[in-house]
């Protein structure tokens, strides 16, 4: 079983006007909201490629109610921790230009995060854990680490979505996959990082220091995967830029996806670049049909 795990969850409420009037009454033309999180998002692409998963995390209140609530009309299986605070509302406010506000979250109190750490203590060699996304002030900074050392010593499969030092410290415990953009992957090392040539090095790194596959995303110029068996490029297929929102979420899921189908990396990352094109070509995440559209456009070459 894949399980996904969002610490902090979230409401995404899109609002998109015409103009914008700081301090003054602006209304709205058109408004959305969906349950939000890169774990979550990971689990509703898995769910529409047609590969079942188990959403982990934390929920409070009316909103948590909205994002458990939402899942399960959905047909996707959640395990949430209930928590006392509110889940939070990040508010992606679009006027020709788009503006994030994000929420904090609620606290998560030493009990709380006791009750999802047992979860994670039974899982098995046969289960994948997806840790994905931001990390509560409340909860210790080094909680991903923790997690990916239980994973470790259970022989369970972790895939790592996150920044900075956070994603440097699980490194050791060797993570099945990792997966920075190239403007992570620069942030990591202190250097820019626009080209392919410029993200090679540095990719292989990361395989160096413990990640066994290492996705790396380049935009519209492509994306990268390493292992120590191979180096390889993946472009990009043709199609007009919609909405980055969830592509790189649909990128992990795209491959993994594929993987637990096939067990064949190469393919799965063919998988999760058209997974993640799908979604970046749309309004909402990547469907199975819009995936399998692109896939043959998607060409591999050694690097």
């Amino acid at each position: 079983m894949i399980y996904t795990m969002t610490l902090n969850p979230s409401i995404d409420y899109i609002v998109e006007l015409d103009s914008f009037e700081l301090g003054g009454l602006n209304k709205i033309g058109k408004e959305a909201k969906f349950p939000g999180g890169k774990g979550i998002n990971v689990s509703q692409v898995l769910h529409r490629l047609g590969t079942s998963s188990k959403a982990l995390g934390f929920v409070g209140g009316f909103t948590g109610k909205y994002i458990s609530d939402s899942l399960k009309e959905k047909g996707i299986s959640a395990d949430f921790v209930p928590v006392q605070g509110d889940t939070r509302i990040n508010i992606k406010l679009k006027t020709g230009q788009e503006t994030e506000i994000n929420g904090q979250g609620p606290a998560i109190s030493t009990e709380e995060l006791s009750r999802l750490m047992q979860m994670v203590e039974k899982l098995t060699s046969e289960d994948l854990l997806v840790l994905a996304g931001s990390i509560p002030k409340s909860v210790p900074a080094s909680i991903y680490e923790t997690m990916a050392k239980i994973a470790e010593k259970r022989e369970v499969k972790v895939v790592v979505d996150a920044t900075g030092e956070v994603l440097m410290n699980v490194l050791p415990h060797r993570p099945f996959l990792i997966k920075p953009n190239h403007h992570e992957l620069g942030e990591l090392f202190g250097v820019t990082i626009e080209t392919v040539e410029e993200a090679v090095p540095y990719g292989k790194r990361l395989v160096e220091m413990g990640a066994q596959h290492v996705i790396v995303s380049l935009a519209g110029e492509g994306a990268l995967l390493f292992s120590k068996e191979t180096s390889l490029y993946a472009n990009v297929p043709k199609g007009t830029v919609k909405n980055s929102v969830g592509a790189g979420d649909s990128v992990v899921g795209g491959f993994l996806s594929s993987y637990v189908k096939t067990g064949d990396v190469k393919e799965s990352f063919k998988y999760g670049v058209a997974s993640g094109s799908a979604t970046a070509f749309s309004l909402e995440l990547c469907t199975k049909e819009q995936v399998e559209e692109l896939l043959p456009q998607i060409e591999l070459a050694e690097v």
